[in-house]
């Protein structure tokens, strides 16, 4: 069984893609930017950035009946590695252990240019 999971609480897509598949017991939530959803707008810094990320993951969640309790596997892509630390400590204020696998990689370059992109696999069963 597959499922579209669409959240008004968190950024439309910006492209030909769902923000959220569920595929049997698995939620597969698409990458998140630091776009406030009321505005439509990139909110500014790598705080404020990586709290609406999460922000908009965990609406998505929400919509699928579930949490950041239930992630499996973590994403997290940012435009420089100098962000990393800060990332990490307002990653860690909404998780809880055992935590998610997760990578975490340098890219070249985000979509609307933002600092920070995350997406989750949620084991949802």
């Amino acid at each position: 069984m597959m499922k579209e999971i669409h959240s008004q609480d968190a950024p439309a897509a910006i492209g030909p893609y769902s923000q959220a598949i569920q595929a049997g017991d698995f939620i597969f939530v698409s990458g998140q930017l630091g776009v406030d959803p009321k505005t439509g707008e990139v909110v500014s810094g790598i705080e404020a950035q990586t709290k609406q990320v999460l922000e908009n993951l965990k609406s998505i969640l929400k919509e699928a009946n579930t949490d950041f309790t239930k992630a499996v596997k973590f994403t997290i892509y940012l435009s420089s590695m100098d962000d990393f630390a800060t990332v990490n400590e307002i990653y860690g204020h909404y998780l809880e252990e055992p935590y998610p696998a997760r990578v975490t990689v340098e890219v070249s370059r985000l979509p609307k240019d933002v600092l920070v992109e995350m997406d989750v696999i949620v084991y949802h069963k």
